[in-house]
């Protein structure tokens, strides 16, 4: 394995590099042109419902213009990347120098972003308990992009590296120390769409939360740069309330689960991770869009959506705690982005933290929704994983690279 620091020496050509972005039943994409200061995008896309009857695959150019819009069955991770890799070739566009992949948690021992190499890979093996929804299919995307560019070096970038500083305080869990040496602590996660944020700030405010809030949610406090501590834990099932995740929960429940109703660990882990959050608070659906539409008739549904503004609200609260006080609190994520209704009803319960917002300035993303008197800015900012991964590739592939 090999790692380098952030703050990288010039001079390296810029590479076109392929960022792949594996989820269980999804890979996103995108083709850049990568350097020192910028990452441009050439190509972006998504292959949607992958090993379901009815799946998509979509993407667009650097003008936003579609390229590809398609129904099709993808039986596998497989059958998209090579979807993919047709489509690169079939719009003409430059032949990968490299490549990267989000990974979304490494284990105790893969904490820095790296160059893949078989002892990696059997690391990210080892860890894939840790993150048995994500890392098996990142795995299996990584072996078949090895075959299907040969020769390509690539690179892991990891959701856990932003947060690998954080004390000792927010990282240990109220365990017996055993445990610890056996990796069990907190992690955190939505480590890249950190990253991008502080990326896209002109300047880095002394007391930040990002709130990234999609079908996976989390609330993170950076102080001077730092994570400092995160909603999620040991996994991407902790924290607020997410669209199929349970978030925090009492661990009694899991006892009482597994005591009296003869639950097993797959039994259990399908419940938290698959069947809870939003989903199953309204029966109706794990999507807000579908809750907001639902909302007017169905009191689960408004019941769900509360409830999730309420546990983001508190681990903002928490964070700002954490914090000492706030600056600046972002949003993002497909929610947070998106969603004027979510981040009103988040900010009108921080009136007491200095949060005010102006609900008409809220509407505009990349704006500051907040009122004029308010002493704790809110901004709303697009997340950028696939550009952070183009990056720490450019960073990496050069070490090994032949260019």
């Amino acid at each position: 394995m090999i790692s380098v620091p952030d703050d990288k020496p010039g001079g390296r050509p810029e590479l076109k590099v392929l960022a792949l972005n594996s989820g269980s039943s999804s890979l996103k994409f995108g083709l850049y042109r990568a350097g020192p200061s910028r990452a441009d995008m050439l190509i972006s896309g998504e292959a949607e419902g992958i090993g379901e009857a009815k799946g998509k695959l979509h993407a667009k150019d650097s003008q936003n213009n579609s390229l590809l819009s398609e129904a099709m069955a993808i039986p596998g991770q497989r059958d998209a990347l090579v979807r993919v890799a047709k489509l690169v070739a079939d719009s003409k566009m430059p032949t990968p120098d490299a490549i990267g992949h989000r990974i979304v948690h490494g284990g105790p021992n893969l904490r820095q972003h790296c160059l893949i190499d078989e002892a990696v890979l059997r690391q990210l093996e080892a860890a894939s308990a840790f993150a048995p929804l994500h890392t098996p299919s990142a795995l299996s995307v990584i072996r078949f992009a090895q075959q299907h560019f040969p020769g390509l070096p690539q690179v892991a970038c990891f959701d856990t590296t932003f947060h690998a500083k954080m004390p000792e305080r927010a990282q240990v869990l109220p365990l017996p120390r055993e445990f610890r040496a056996a990796g069990l602590q907190r992690y955190g996660f939505h480590g890249l769409s950190c990253e991008s944020i502080m990326h896209q700030l002109a300047e880095t405010p002394d007391r930040l939360i990002i709130a990234h809030l999609g079908n996976g949610a989390s609330v993170t406090a950076v102080k001077g740069g730092i994570s400092i501590d995160t909603s999620m834990g040991l996994t991407p099932t902790g924290g607020v309330i997410m669209g199929t995740r349970t978030g925090d929960l009492d661990p009694g429940v899991l006892v009482y689960l597994a005591r009296e109703k003869k639950f097993d660990a797959a039994m259990l882990e399908h419940l938290v991770d698959h069947r809870s959050g939003l989903l199953g608070i309204s029966g109706v659906g794990s999507d807000m869009r579908v809750l907001h539409d639902a909302a007017a008739s169905n009191a689960d549904a408004r019941l769900a959506i509360e409830m999730f503004c309420y546990s983001v609200r508190k681990q903002i609260a928490a964070m700002i705690a954490a914090l000492g006080g706030l600056d600046l609190l972002v949003f993002t994520g497909g929610i947070g982005e998106n969603d004027a209704e979510v981040r009103a009803a988040i900010c009108g319960g921080l009136t007491w933290a200095g949060v005010s917002p102006d609900i008409t300035r809220n509407r505009a993303a990349n704006s500051a929704p907040d009122a004029p008197p308010s002493r704790s800015r809110v901004e709303v900012i697009a997340s950028q994983e696939d550009e952070q991964i183009a990056r720490h590739t450019w960073a990496l592939a050069p070490l090994t690279s032949s260019r």
